[in-house]
């Protein structure tokens, strides 16, 4: 296990204070001077540890990081192994991990409301004037909006066969995917509104996603280990497996494309996008813990981190509160605040107001910006065979970091919602 090294608090009224936090993982960010109320609890911080490395001893999970901050106040730990085998090798912060639908929110999101910010694209507008294949059998009706807020009617996913490849094959299969509900009239979290909207920045900002992701979000946040296809800049041996090849019926699993016994480790987890050639709006960017906290810490800081402006304060209001029709789940551009998904990893304190993301691969981002606390958790609970289930885990996390960040006094208090349009 290993912490990340931050510069230790400076002032001598919170010495003693800060003497505790470090010794519990706590550090401080350099730059932030400690206010009381950012402090952690190093009890609760202990539950948190035993969660997750109970878990671990269940088998629910080989490994994971952990990153809870305040303020400027961190706690960051590894727990585990990359894998179940004995002298595996030791999950550390520096570990990369597949982030499976996060990718919906570092890269898709972000991406599409940039392009809207520049009056490349319009939100409102509907899909098919940008993807002009999608103009039939009602879906003409979809505009981005409800693409970005899950309520285009749209199924939740794409089909497996006749077998198929390559985005073309992608954007084709979802265009003829036929509405089981009229545009905006019903919630349903689906890869195919975000697999469409990562063909539509691709042909909106005439780049590769993965391009545009990194010249236009990850590098300017200096997110230097985050990124789509990542064996193409770093070794195999710095990233978490996932799903391992079935010994038996392969053409009847899920991920019947892989050879019994064969190993994902730095290709993506999801079997679209792995159709897809590993690059999609729905899943495919994997990244490091401390990477998925400068992204959440640029949220809490109104879409600006250490001077760099990556996204417009209406921008961060768009992704992070209540952009969807009235009286479905509530969903911002992008981020989960109140859906059936949000209850687990909000946990029982965060209120409502506080919003996040979960990925299938076993990982979180919940921010609660009133307290400007937030949590990641990366995992690869789907080693070897994604048949494992931390959601009570999840549920721990959410009400654990909050009460270790202090916010157990309002716990069943729910913030300010802002009306849905």
């Amino acid at each position: 296990m290993s912490r990340s090294p931050f510069l230790p608090c400076r002032r001598t009224a919170l010495a003693t204070l800060c003497t505790a936090l470090l010794a519990a993982g706590c550090a401080q960010l350099p730059g932030n001077a400690m206010r009381a109320e950012d402090r952690l609890d190093p009890a609760r911080l202990a539950e948190l540890d035993r969660a997750i490395e109970d878990n671990i001893a269940a088998r629910r999970l080989p490994g994971a990081v952990f990153h809870l901050e305040r303020g400027g106040v961190v706690y960051e730990k590894g727990y585990g192994r990359f894998t179940y085998d004995e002298g595996a090798t030791a999950v550390t912060p520096a570990t990369v991990f597949d982030a499976a639908s996060l990718s919906k929110v570092l890269s898709t999101a972000p991406a599409v409301l940039l392009l809207a910010e520049e009056g490349k694209l319009d939100l409102e507008a509907p899909l098919a004037r940008y993807l002009p294949e999608c103009a039939n059998g009602g879906k003409e009706a979809i505009t981005v909006r409800q693409l970005l807020t899950h309520s285009s009617g749209l199924p939740a996913g794409l089909p497996a066969k006749p077998a198929w490849q390559g985005k073309e094959a992608a954007l084709g299969l979802a265009c003829s995917q036929a509405l089981t509900h009229a545009p905006g009239s019903f919630f349903r979290y689906s890869d195919v509104n975000y697999i469409l909207l990562g063909l539509l920045i691709e042909k909106v900002s005439g780049m590769p996603q993965e391009r545009f992701a990194h010249e236009r979000i990850f590098a300017p946040l200096g997110m230097r280990d985050t990124g789509y296809l990542p064996l193409a800049r770093m070794a195999a041996a710095r990233i978490a497996p996932t799903q391992r090849g079935a010994a038996t019926a392969p053409d009847a699993a899920l991920h019947g494309d892989l050879g019994p016994g064969q190993l994902l480790q730095g290709a993506v987890h999801d079997p679209t996008v792995r159709r897809m050639g590993g690059v999609g709006g729905s899943a495919g960017v994997f990244s490091t813990v401390g990477d998925v906290a400068r992204f959440g810490r640029m949220l809490v800081q109104g879409g600006e981190l250490d001077g760099v402006r990556l996204l417009s304060r209406d921008s961060v209001r768009l992704l992070s509160t209540v952009q969807s029709p009235s009286g479905l789940a509530l969903r911002g551009m992008g981020m989960d605040i109140d859906s059936p998904y949000a209850q687990r990893p909000r946990g029982s304190v965060f209120p409502v107001g506080s919003y996040g993301h979960t990925g299938f691969t076993g990982c979180i981002l919940w921010i609660d910006p009133q307290s400007r606390t937030f949590y990641v958790f990366l995992s690869n609970r789907v080693y070897p065979d994604d048949s494992s289930n931390v959601l009570a885990l999840y549920t721990q996390l959410g009400t654990l970091s909050a009460q270790a960040a202090g916010l157990e006094a309002v716990a069943g208090a729910a913030a300010a919602v802002p009306a849905q349009p």
